[in-house]
């Protein structure tokens, strides 16, 4: 059990996309698809996809942890479920976060810290699950991985400036 792989298999993006469908179908439905009810599952999802670029320390391991459980559920999900195989499907080309982007991410920690303690709305199962649905879909090369092109940069550059790195 390698804890530490930063790949992803079919499996992990299965993961990723069951929960997504899960999350997307309670909100149209239960919800009547407000906005604002679902900007919190969004939102961590773009904070998973964050600290699975995060490739060392603590979130790191959370993360690599999140994304071999997601990999290996995934993955007996297909093979035992519809008799699929879960082939690993990471982007060939790897997004990292520069130092910057790393005290940008950590800040985002300690907000999210912050509204999970403050905010009794939040308490439920939508931020956890936005968590794991980023951690999942993070790394993946195709249209589900998309979103980390934009948020890597978009958290490096001003992480980087903010810091005084540039």
């Amino acid at each position: 059990m390698d804890f530490t792989t930063r790949a992803v298999g079919l499996g992990g993006v299965t993961i990723g996309l069951c929960i997504l469908a899960w999350t997307l179908t309670a909100w149209w439905m239960r919800d009547k698809h407000k906005p604002a009810a679902i900007a919190p599952y969004l939102l961590s999802a773009c904070y998973g996809i964050l600290i699975v670029l995060s490739t060392g320390g603590l979130l790191g391991a959370v993360a690599g942890v999140a994304l071999w459980g997601g990999n290996t559920a995934g993955a007996a999900a297909l093979e035992y479920g519809v008799g699929g195989t879960a082939p690993d499907v990471t982007r060939s080309s790897p997004l990292t976060l520069t130092p910057g982007g790393h005290v940008l991410v950590l800040l985002a920690t300690v907000v999210l810290a912050g509204i999970w303690k403050f905010s009794g709305k939040l308490r439920g199962r939508r931020v956890p699950a936005g968590i794991i649905t980023g951690i999942c879909l993070g790394l993946s090369g195709g249209i589900a991985g998309w979103a980390a092109v934009v948020l890597a940069p978009a958290v490096n550059i001003p992480g980087d400036l903010i810091a005084g790195l540039l």
